[in-house]
């Protein structure tokens, strides 16, 4: 959509309350829309208080709803954990798996309120502006779509945040460019993500991030500190013996993961639109529990079943960055990767130091195909070693004719 097709129609405009969000509703006024300001409540803790959202846009005389999708992010969080869905260089796509719950239940928000059209501030060089659109094509293919800063008009008038502290000046609305910020960041409850401005230097070391989850690892108290995680079917029910909600489970994994400097990763990914992007990222909840869950998963899982997994894995991982968790093919990936997950109920303790995550213990895991006897170096009631004798001289014909047909080459 085009924005003079927008003119008398009510939208709804997905904003943060800030320099953007305020500049958009306002050119959307000027335009004769009727705007709406929309902001979902995703556990982002770089936020304070989620209606600060209301104060800062209500200078532009837009009315803002929030509606609070915390349970769903915690849902969405404990599936992405389920499927080990780590995106390129492995990483947590915390911004990715947002974008699937807030256009889900922000979406049904806006219609209610009369709009009939989804308003995002996304780039017209990142990914958002492909998940928001998708999504909102996937749940309604009737509902319409403006990328504002992909409309040449706006992109003309609006070069810098400058020109958009002058527009809103004007109408009397006071806003700060401010000192230039070293990197932008995205939070949820899943993570952060910190991209841009000098991140965009690969001279710059990922360091100059300052973390908002917990600290640097070096900067974590030099001890280890056990954690003790129950997952029943592939998601934590409870933490340190304790029967937790998925929120809660994600709100104390994230306190305890960051504060031992867990969860820091650094990603040259790339992008739906072809491009590279760099990315520093915190989700210290996030690690902790998918190492929970993969220590019961290698105890379940044959060699078949990991390399199928490892597939399913990246897939969804795919999936979920390109915005199609919603897709069949997503829906089919996370129903085959159930099967495994129905297996893995057992709690398991973690040691957490520094950034590092060890193996502590794992016990109750009745679907195990560890057998102790069989592994052993030990003399043992398990497999006879005479047995792999004739195994060995199977393995052995096909080595001696490729050797003797000169196609090994050392």
């Amino acid at each position: 959509m085009k924005l003079a097709d927008l003119k008398g129609k009510t939208v709804g405009v997905c904003v943060s309350g800030g320099l953007d969000s305020k500049t958009i509703c306002c050119v959307l006024k000027d335009a004769g829309v009727k705007v709406k300001a929309f902001s979902a409540n995703v556990g982002q803790p770089d936020e304070k208080n989620i209606n600060d959202i209301k104060k800062k846009m209500a200078p532009t005389g837009v009315q803002t709803t929030i509606v609070d999708v915390t349970k769903e992010m915690a849902d969405i969080c404990f599936e992405t954990v389920k499927c080990q869905a780590m995106y390129d260089g492995g990483y947590w796509n915390s911004t990715g798996i947002a974008r699937a719950v807030t256009v889900q239940k922000l979406l049904p928000a806006m219609k209610k309120a009369g709009c009939v059209a989804l308003v995002h501030g996304a780039t017209g060089r990142g990914n958002d502006q492909m998940r928001f659109e998708r999504y909102t094509n996937v749940f309604d293919p009737s509902f319409g779509v403006y990328a504002p800063w992909r409309d040449e008009d706006l992109l003309k008038k609006f070069p810098g945040r400058t020109q958009m502290v002058d527009f809103l000046a004007k109408r009397g609305i006071v806003a700060f460019v401010g000192t230039k910020k070293k990197y932008s960041t995205d939070a949820n409850l899943a993570g952060l993500s910190h991209e841009a401005e000098e991140l965009e230097k690969m001279e710059t070391s990922m360091r100059i991030v300052k973390p908002t989850m917990g600290v640097w690892p070096a900067e974590a108290p030099d001890k280890v500190e056990k954690i003790t995680l129950k997952f029943e079917k592939g998601r934590c029910v409870a933490v340190n013996g304790k029967k937790m909600s998925p929120l809660a489970v994600m709100l104390l994994a994230n306190k305890i993961g960051g504060r031992n400097g867990i969860g820091m990763k650094h990603a040259l990914e790339n992008r739906i639109i072809g491009t590279k992007s760099r990315g520093v990222y915190e989700a210290p909840g996030m690690e902790i529990l998918s190492w929970g869950l993969k220590y019961i998963y290698e105890g379940i899982m044959d060699r078949r079943s990991t390399k199928l997994f490892q597939e399913l894995s990246k897939f969804v991982a795919d999936q979920i960055y390109d915005g199609r968790w919603f897709d069949p093919a997503t829906q089919a990936a996370r129903a085959a990767i159930q099967v495994w997950a129905d297996k893995a109920t057992a709690t398991v303790t973690l040691g957490l130091y520094k950034g590092n995550i060890f193996f502590e213990k794992l016990v109750g895991l009745k679907a195990t195909i560890y057998n102790e006897a069989d592994s052993s170096m030990e003399a043992s009631n398990g497999l006879n070693p005479h047995s792999s004798q004739g195994f060995a001289e199977i393995q052995s014909v096909e080595a001696k004719m490729l050797a003797k047909a000169g196609q090994i080459r050392a």
